[in-house]
């Protein structure tokens, strides 16, 4: 959010071209804080913002705006070069990636040989990949030098790398073989050996990994950074926690806008148009509202039945809302389980298991719910249907909504992962929608058995 009354004052110094006031902000501000306060400013007001900064102190506010902002800035500003150099590698190819790419292309002569190579490198990665979340600027040791020809190595390379917390070492091939901390290294005698020091017990993610899984490691095991390798265990890069962060959050985010029938959006919800707003919610309630008509239909098929028991159809809004609710609690439940790495597709017998339980309990305490409303339905209501017998009827169609509802929300998760398909597709107005018509038809079969 823009702070109201710093973006005026901003302005102001841009306008009365306070270089000294502007130099102070780019210095004494977190860089996270600038960006936040020049939302508001024009493309050309922020790189004259920016360029009241050194281009490490530029490169470091940079990473913190918003991806459509870093955009919009690369296509407006002229002194490029510099300030994708100084860009950590991950946050450079992050950048390059979501631009089109004529421009991504066209930014690549602008950086040195090496830097080029290394971008070309990251982007070869698929999006979601380890490789593409990972850096390339991590401190690495030789397993033949010493505690203090390390010391040395970490004091040139500390500038340059992204955390030093952690040093990996390698052999004369680049594999990885083993890793020492910060602290180890520190507290060990000047003339120790690395590989006497290191620890072997390594903690790898591939290249080719997906990202959920790099953040879900990390998590696991509380590290600051994990290497990434190759096929031959060659050290590629790093993942560090701060990334894995915003894996996180990002993957969350989807889970949660898909759980709601919403496409993923990946702007700030206020910069969106309303077009996009427009089609990413359309096209999930156009086809729910079309799913939803097959409600109608199973209606009109049990219309006698409506029209001998006037009571029946005042529990149907009870009923198809008791399956919708029961298998959207179990859809969310299976999804967030399977994005946490609790469950794979191969565990459904014992979801299946677990869910058959847990349903018929909660059918069963629901049931006892609805057959003591439905016995007090008035008799003006009944007409020539027994009190009891209705009773009965919706106790034991609400049990068994709710049962199915449970079954099916818990299921179709973990079908949607075997086939390949975001579990978060499994939505809870999707898993609503299906146990409303399915529900409608288990009740007023059980009706028709009972009552009718």
């Amino acid at each position: 959010m823009i702070n109201p009354i710093f973006l005026p004052e901003l302005r102001a110094m841009l306008a009365e071209g306070d270089a000294e006031g502007l130099a102070g902000v780019m210095r004494d501000l977190h860089p996270a804080t600038i960006a936040e306060f020049s939302e508001g400013l024009s493309v050309s007001e922020t790189w004259r913002l920016l360029e009241h900064g050194s281009v490490e102190r530029q490169a470091a506010v940079f990473v913190y705006f918003p991806l459509a902002k870093q955009a919009a800035l690369v296509r407006g500003g002229d002194r490029l070069a510099g300030l994708l150099e100084a860009m950590a590698p991950d946050s450079r190819a992050e950048l390059l990636r979501s631009l089109p790419r004529e421009v991504g292309e066209s930014l690549l002569p602008l950086l040195s040989k090496d830097e080029r190579q290394d971008a070309c490198r990251l982007l070869s990665y698929p999006p979601h990949s380890a490789g593409a979340l990972m850096t390339t600027d991590f401190a690495w040791l030789p397993v033949d030098t010493t505690v203090a020809g390390a010391l040395d190595l970490v004091r040139k390379q500390a500038p340059a790398s992204e955390t030093i917390y952690y040093l990996y070492v390698v052999d004369g091939e680049r594999h990885l073989v083993g890793f020492v901390s910060l602290r180890d290294l520190v507290l060990a005698e000047p003339a120790v050996r690395i590989d006497e020091l290191m620890r072997r017990d390594l903690i790898t993610v591939r290249a080719q990994e997906d990202r959920e899984d790099v953040a879900r490691k990390l998590s696991k095991y509380d590290f600051l950074a994990i290497p990434v390798v190759d096929a031959e265990q060659r050290l590629l890069g790093i993942v560090t926690y701060d990334d894995a962060i915003d894996v996180v959050v990002q993957e969350a985010t989807e889970d949660v806008l898909r759980g709601g029938g919403v496409g993923p959006l990946v702007e700030n919800y206020l910069e969106l148009s309303y077009w996009k707003v427009w089609r990413n919610r359309a096209v999930w309630l156009a086809c729910l509202f079309v799913a939803e008509l097959f409600t109608f239909t199973a209606l009109a098929y049990f219309e006698d039945e409506m029209a001998k028991v006037l009571a029946l159809s005042l529990f149907v809004p009870l009923c198809i809302s008791t399956g919708g609710n029961s298998g959207s609690q179990a859809a969310t439940l299976i999804t967030r389980a399977m994005a946490l790495g609790q469950m794979r597709p191969r565990d459904w017998r014992r979801v299946l298991r677990h869910e058959l339980v847990v349903g018929t309990a909660l059918g069963l305490t629901l049931g006892a719910i609805g057959f003591v409303r439905a016995s007090l339905t008035p008799a003006a209501v009944l007409d020539s249907a027994d009190r009891w017998m209705l009773a009965a009827v919706i106790a034991q169609s609400v049990a068994l909504i709710c049962l199915w509802g449970t079954l099916v929300g818990s299921m179709l998760p973990l079908i949607f992962r075997r086939l390949g398909v975001d579990p978060g597709y499994a939505s809870s107005p999707f898993v609503a929608t299906f146990v409303d018509v399915t529900g409608i038809v288990i009740y007023f079969s059980i009706a028709k058995v009972f009552l009718l």
